[in-house]
């Protein structure tokens, strides 16, 4: 693989990490996420798995040490174990991680062959544990196939993150037995803030709940201790004392990480996000299908040339940051 420099964006931060949305489908329908009645991509619109490998390999040729597979739910796409076998060839080899982010529905026929292809981490959206609760975010999820999945994610020897969005009024009295959960279990705990990505059916005012505040109140029940761990994101890491479990907190809205952003984003159709909460985007599908891995290599360039320095969320907005749906970005 033909080497090349880095990608430096024109706030001098180095590009290290690439998210890519494999598929903006899902078979839940979390609240926070989606609109229950969601249109998504025609099938024809897609990058194939041939060429989101192609880009991939491009990206770890200028520095990309990071890949996480994302969705949608990245299981659901047929053959997706191609795309994980092939990438998983490069861990080592120029790549230090794969890894993917998963709603837990599929891990059980999956973690086997995700262990063998190179993938040795993985996160599980698992926002409550408790089967009604769990029912009413998804809109129709069984939260013990979920669950189930983890354990033969575990067994398969996959370590396991939980990601949990906070949501006030819904699993807010959750999140401290979820920890107590994670650190029996053996599994970190990253907390997330609701973000206001895409119209759904709900005001995410009313469920936002600042982590801050939730630390606060987790810290007065377990001893957490400063941890210096970094995972290549955004999340700050406390380790419940006692136990190998990290708890993790990504707050993009009460404590701004974009100063030490490394990350940008494929959409399942090729357009390169190099923000969340931005619209810049260059078109890599159209420039690797018409101008081969050079012109792919300009509109990286064009990319790095363009990425703003901060997102800028608001969850009071009338309108969200951007029209797009997490799912459509790479959750």
């Amino acid at each position: 693989m033909a080497c090349a420099p880095a990608l430096i964006d024109r706030h001098g931060r180095t590009i290290s990490y690439l998210r890519i949305s494999v598929t903006d489908r899902c078979d839940l329908r979390c609240r926070y996420c989606m609109a229950e009645q969601m249109t998504f991509l025609p099938r024809a619109a897609l990058l194939s798995l041939e060429e989101i490998a192609l880009i991939a390999e491009r990206f770890i040729a200028r520095g990309i040490t990071k890949i996480r597979l994302t969705g949608g739910e990245p299981l659901v796409r047929r053959d997706v174990g191609d795309l994980v076998r092939r990438l998983g060839r490069h861990v080592g080899a120029g790549l230090d991680e794969l890894t993917m982010t998963t709603n837990g529905n599929h891990l059980a026929d999956h973690a086997g062959a995700m262990v063998a292809s190179g993938m040795r981490r993985i996160n599980v959206s698992l926002d409550s544990r408790d089967p009604d609760t769990f029912r009413y975010i998804t809109r129709h999820g069984d939260v013990h196939r979920v669950i189930a999945g983890i354990h033969a994610a575990r067994e398969a020897g996959l370590t396991v993150k939980i990601n949990m969005v906070a949501l006030k009024g819904l699993n807010d009295t959750e999140i401290a037995p979820m920890l107590a959960w994670c650190a029996d279990e053996g599994f970190d705990l990253t907390l997330i803030e609701t973000m206001p990505l895409g119209a759904i059916d709900e005001d995410r005012a009313d469920r936002f709940l600042p982590l801050p505040a939730v630390f606060d109140d987790l810290a007065s029940r377990f001893d957490l201790v400063h941890d210096t761990h970094r995972s290549g994101g955004p999340a700050r890491y406390w380790r419940v004392a006692g136990t190998e479990t990290r708890l993790g907190l990504i707050s993009p809205l009460t404590a701004n990480f974009c100063d030490t952003c490394n990350r940008v984003r494929l959409t399942t159709e090729g357009i390169l996000y190099t923000c969340l909460g931005h619209d810049d985007r260059v078109d890599l599908k159209r420039a690797l299908r018409e101008g081969g891995i050079a012109a792919l290599d300009a509109a990286l360039d064009s990319a790095m040339a363009t990425k703003p320095a901060r997102h800028d969320f608001d969850i009071a907005a009338a309108t969200p940051a951007v029209a797009r749906h997490m799912s459509v970005t790479g959750g």
